[in-house]
């Protein structure tokens, strides 16, 4: 299969419809990446954080749908990303369907499924990215979990405790 560089990142030619799913989905990553930490920035249930929020799952279901199609044009070579976008949005939509009633649900849901596309971004990419590039293969895996679970984990414990002083 031949690949096509762009701003040095190797990209599979593996045909128009790959290539315009590929558009369609770093489009919509670069939207979640952004509007995921805005929501997740901003106070749970204010309308910046319900916007931002919605914009991320819309996001995130277009990054899935087109990760889809890529998987079945390059099964084999796209099966890991599959399982960890199949993880993230059913994280995400566990995350959503409890945004009312079980807000720790909520936290724990979104959270993951941003750490879960942010490792598909870089298990996929941190291999031509500067710096990415001299990590082992496995910091590419653990590295979004180790530093967004600790936040997540923050975030459940401080809507659970909003009283509790800030520890420096």
């Amino acid at each position: 299969m031949d690949v096509i560089d762009i701003l040095g990142t190797p990209i599979p030619d593996a045909g128009p419809v790959f290539l315009s799913a590929l558009a369609v989905h770093v489009t919509a990553g670069i939207t979640c990446v952004i509007c995921g930490a805005i929501a997740a920035l901003t106070r749970n249930g204010s309308p910046r954080h319900l916007r931002f929020g919605r914009v991320y799952l819309w996001g995130l279901t277009v990054v899935y749908v087109t990760l889809t199609v890529m998987s079945a044009i390059r099964w084999r070579e796209n099966l890991h990303l599959f399982a960890i976008g199949t993880l993230a949005i059913i994280t995400a939509l566990t995350g959503y369907a409890n945004r009312r009633q079980r807000p720790d649900v909520h936290i724990l849901g979104m959270g993951t499924s941003y750490v879960l596309l942010l490792t598909g971004f870089y298990v996929d990419n941190g291999p031509h990215l500067p710096l990415w590039d001299r990590l082992p293969a496995i910091a590419y895996w653990l590295l979004p979990a180790l530093i967004g679970f600790p936040l997540i984990t923050r975030a459940i414990v401080r809507r659970r405790h909003p009283d509790a002083p800030a520890r420096t």
